[in-house]
This record gives structure tokens, sequence and C-alpha cells, in this order.
């Protein structure tokens, strides 16, 4: 048992859209992740996913609504909501709780999805 020391983590790595685990529980990852300009729509069939933003401002993009999450804040995307991240100006950290099993785009074929997602 060690402290993980997130901004440590943060600078580890410049990619983005590429996740890095950094801690495990109850069999979801803990994850950090870097954003900059749009994802792709995709949703996740058997899973929820919390964004919880450490810098910048996600735009998370719904079939009927768009929801701001800023520093400090987090969202909750219930599983099977199809989802669209966007982020307009400076890059965003943030970090996502998810269970193992999930697929980074869903079952959605994107250039940018990382389904190795390495430890660090």
């Amino acid at each position: 048992m060690e402290a993980v020391n997130l901004l440590e983590k943060f600078g580890k790595f410049t990619d983005q859209w590429s996740p890095k685990i950094v801690g495990e529980l109850n069999g979801q990852f803990v994850k950090l992740a870097k954003l900059q300009g749009e994802f792709v729509w995709h949703s996740h069939e058997h899973e929820d996913e919390l964004f919880m933003v450490f810098k910048g401002h996600l735009t998370m993009h719904f079939r009927d609504k768009i929801v701001q999450v800023k520093p400090g804040e987090f969202l909750i995307v219930p599983k099977g909501v199809e989802h669209f991240p966007v982020v307009e100006g400076e890059e965003v950290h943030l970090l996502l709780f998810e269970p193992k099993n999930t697929l980074h785009t869903g079952e959605v074929e994107f250039e940018k999805a990382d389904n190795d997602q390495q430890w660090i």
C-alpha cells in the first residue's frame, strides 16, 4: 500500500485520448487521461464511467443535452448512454473509474481507441 501522487503520474505521459492505469479496486481500473479536441460518439453497454476533471474543461455531449465539467467536478455516464467528449481550448487532465473490461470506445471502431492501456 502506497499513496499515489496524481500530479506526478500526469507528468509521466503526454499522449492524448490514451488513458493510463494508475490503480485497481473492486474490479475497476483507476485511470488518468489527457484530452484535447474531439473523440467519437460511443457508449458502453454494460459499464458506467466516472470522469473527474483536474485541469481544463470537459464538454460531454449527449443526444439530448450537453454537460460542462469543470476542475474539481465529476460526471457519471450511465451504462448504455451514448456520449461524445469534446475539449475546446486547454488540454483536460482527468481521472476515470471504469470496470476493467471496459473497451475504450465500446463497440465503435475509431483510430484513437486504445484498448491496450498501460500501467504507469
